[in-house]
């Protein structure tokens, strides 16, 4: 039996909506901290082996991605876009965060994130 709910286009225009912007919560929710506890964040990025400045510039860079990517991913018409700049974010992220030490339920979280975004960053545009 052919699934009758998918076939309308207005429904799974609405579904592709909700799940990006679900997907993409969890990095909304993210840049508030960021920019409040700038310095708090940077201290913990040098507390990784970074350098002072170059942790401030890549605080900096990651906000970006996390607006720019998150605006593009939810509302832009291309949302590649968004996805390469959410994965350019949280690749690097997940690496020296969450792999050293390991912490395998942060690794695995990103992991489903990170192939949510591939898989938006695949597929034919509309």
């Amino acid at each position: 039996m052919k699934n009758i709910f998918f076939r309308n286009k207005g429904i799974k225009s609405v579904l592709d909506f909700l799940s990006r912007l679900a997907i993409s919560a969890i990095f909304i929710s993210a840049i508030p901290g960021k920019i409040n506890g700038f310095n708090k964040t940077v201290e913990y990025i040098s507390s990784k082996g970074i350098p002072d400045p170059i942790s401030s510039i890549l605080l900096v860079q990651a906000i970006i991605c996390l607006i720019f990517g998150s605006g593009f991913f939810i509302f832009g018409e291309n949302q590649k876009i968004g996805s390469f700049l959410l994965l350019l974010f949280l690749i690097p992220t997940t690496i020296i965060f969450h792999v050293f030490p390991f912490h395998q339920r942060a690794v695995f979280i990103n992991l489903g994130l990170i192939g949510g975004l591939i898989i938006t960053a695949l597929r034919e545009p509309k």
